[in-house]
């Protein structure tokens, strides 16, 4: 979008929610029963003591009842035409090893979507606690410490969360629709909203692919094929400047950039929840931003997660400048971090 188009008109939908929209929980969570729980562990178990990749690769055998792909499939609904997440709940991961929770959970999130690279090792299984990494450090990624992370989205389709266990304290999810902060930012400052049309250099952090430069070029707003997507990590705008090469942010951008912060964190437009151990929670990137706030684990049992980074069918198409961090924009088989091409 260059500077003499036209803004996006105001965003309407499922998608365009505030946090008063989603006082009600069980509208956006879904409870496993018996049934379910019992196919899951069932045809997973063949999985659990697989390497993660190999568990992936397992899946391609594996047969779910029609009433399982029914739920999966409102699931898929929501998170690609809805309000853009849901939450899935009564995974008993008490009662399996990790490796069984781990196929359970690859299990159900591949019948969703395709996984992807989550790092430059190619893990496509990440483990999200913290590891000692200083957040400050710019080859450091941010889910790999114990502090807040401040909204952002991953690169990829669909972000799933396996929780295993949670913190002592804090480590509470926070999601935000981007179109609501759109609507906000178009009422507060347009002038400002328009400059997040324009591309902005965002920060690798050291996962560099072959030939291109240590950060990429892309908006934190896109409006094509008459949707708007969002693509944003703070820490890593700001880092990437850094870089000799990257393009400096003026101050009028930094004052887009902190309105667009300032309403994300307004109470009134985000959900907070918390994630307990069996819960698994599903994210559109495109539609949604997430956060979580900073945590404290306990002596004995630290808070840990696993992560899916996944690329879904039928999703909206991308426009081209996603390539410079998706790879590719092909619907279905994009996004996640692939170093060597």
């Amino acid at each position: 979008m260059s500077s003499r188009s036209p803004l996006p008109p105001r965003q309407a939908g499922p998608a365009a929610w505030v946090a008063a929209d989603m006082a009600d929980p069980s509208e956006w969570t879904w409870e496993l029963d018996r049934s379910d729980i019992d196919e899951l562990i069932r045809v997973s178990a063949p999985l659990a003591d697989l390497p993660h990749d190999t568990m992936i690769d397992g899946t391609d055998s594996i047969t779910l009842s029609p009433e399982l792909m029914s739920s999966l499939q409102n699931v898929h609904h929501e998170l690609v035409a809805g309000r853009g997440f849901q939450l899935i709940s009564a995974l008993p991961v008490d009662e399996l090893s990790e490796g069984h929770a781990a196929a359970a959970f690859i299990t159900l999130g591949s019948a969703i979507g395709l996984p992807r690279s989550q790092n430059a090792s190619g893990d496509l299984l990440g483990h999200v606690r913290d590891v000692g990494k200083d957040a400050t450090d710019p080859e450091a990624r941010i889910y790999q410490t114990s502090d807040r992370q401040t909204f952002h989205t991953d690169s990829t389709d669909v972000v799933g969360l396996l929780c295993l266990s949670d913190a002592a304290s804090g480590g509470d999810s926070l999601l935000v629709s981007t179109a609501a902060i759109y609507n906000e930012m178009l009422d507060t400052d347009a002038e400002l909203a328009a400059l997040l049309f324009e591309p902005i250099a965002t920060d690798r952090r050291g996962e560099v692919p072959d030939g291109e430069e240590p950060f990429f070029l892309i908006p934190v707003l896109n409006w094509f094929d008459g949707t708007l997507t969002g693509i944003y990590q703070r820490q890593y705008i700001d880092s990437a400047q850094r870089f000799e090469a990257a393009p400096q942010l003026s101050s009028k951008h930094v004052e887009a950039l902190d309105l667009f912060d300032e309403i994300a964190n307004r109470p009134e437009m985000h959900l907070s929840m918390r994630l307990r151990p069996g819960d698994m929670q599903f994210v559109h990137n495109h539609s949604t931003l997430h956060d979580r706030t900073s945590f404290v684990d306990g002596p004995h049992n630290p808070r840990h997660l696993l992560r899916l980074w996944l690329s879904v069918v039928d999703d909206r198409k991308l426009p081209p400048i996603f390539a410079s961090r998706y790879g590719s924009v092909t619907v279905g088989d994009r996004g996640g971090i692939i170093v060597g091409r």
